[in-house]
């Protein structure tokens, strides 16, 4: 049994169901305090009620929502140690949300770039690490930073994979601006899970993967259980690049340090350049904190306290 060095104050999005919920089970019964984050809130406070833990809804096809929920995050916390950027689906129909963006981009990777930026300040001051779920990517289409909502290209599949990619170009941004602040950063893919996810979607691949995991011998062949695939999440949250564990800006399966098998996955300047169209994106929601740091532009401290 693996000896826990540190109890930790874990923010884990997506924390209503799937690996998400696996994830939270299991480091609170590591000794963590653990927030879980979720859409639904049945869900959500379903699951802090069994575990006895703090909970928040947020809804991340609002943008409004995401940053309330940072502001409720900043004024219970005072140490965040890890940011778990969980929370994600693949949707059908191409929509809009409410804020103008199509739904994939700005529930998987919008919100959850908003949401660690105005974390950002607290983050650095904990020595945070911050997670992304991410995906395989092996197919994934090229990006076109000026067709980030997919006005001309959309189909489901295209744009999830899409969202996946920026997950991972976003840690790896996030890891070359502040990781000498002392913030670290990682992402990973689970695995191809058997949960509720894209359990809404019209994509023919996506309903294929989840029929045939309704088929128990098929099913353990080609996905794995929510715990399974937590398993990541528990490993990461759990260790530190300073302990040793993994390293920051990397990209992980399975516990290992591997290359994402997309050449977009390891583009510097792209990396760079979506950071700064997302920022571009969230200009107004940002408006009041540091741009380069994080940090409340009145403060001065660089502590967000």
């Amino acid at each position: 049994m693996e000896v826990l060095r540190d109890r930790k104050v874990i923010v884990l999005t997506g924390a209503s169901d799937g690996i998400g919920a696996a994830a939270a089970r299991r480091l609170h019964a590591d000794g963590h305090t653990v927030v879980v984050v979720g859409r639904s809130a049945e869900k959500t406070r379903a699951i802090a009620k069994e575990l006895e833990v703090d909970s928040h809804v947020a809804d991340f096809t609002r943008l409004d929502d995401v940053e309330r929920l940072a502001d409720e995050l900043l004024a219970a916390y005072p140490r965040i140690d890890v940011l778990a950027n969980n929370a994600g689906g693949v949707f059908g129909v191409r929509t809009k949300t409410v804020d103008g963006f199509e739904k994939t981009f700005q529930v998987n990777h919008l919100a959850p770039f908003l949401l660690t930026r105005r974390l950002l300040a607290r983050l650095i001051a904990s020595r945070a690490s911050v997670l992304q779920t991410s995906s395989t990517v092996r197919f994934a289409k090229r990006i076109d930073l000026d067709d980030l909502d997919h006005d001309r290209d959309y189909d489901p599949v295209h744009a999830y994979g899409a969202s996946k990619l920026e997950n991972i170009l976003f840690t790896s941004e996030l890891h070359r601006r502040h990781h000498a602040d002392g913030l670290s950063a990682a992402s990973f893919y689970p695995g191809n899970v058997l949960t509720n996810f894209a359990s809404d979607t019209t994509s023919s691949i996506m309903r294929t993967v989840r029929f045939f995991g309704t088929k128990p011998v098929l099913g353990k062949l080609l996905l794995s259980t929510p715990e399974q695939g937590a398993d990541q999440i528990v490993w990461l949250a759990e260790g530190s690049p300073e302990g040793g564990d993994w390293r920051s800006g990397a990209y992980y399966y399975k516990r290992k340090d591997v290359e994402p098998k997309n050449p977009q996955a390891v583009d510097a300047d792209l990396a760079r350049r979506l950071w700064v169209r997302s920022e571009e994106l969230l200009a107004g929601r940002l408006s009041d904190i540091d741009i380069d740091t994080g940090t409340d532009t009145d403060a001065g401290t660089g502590t967000g306290f």
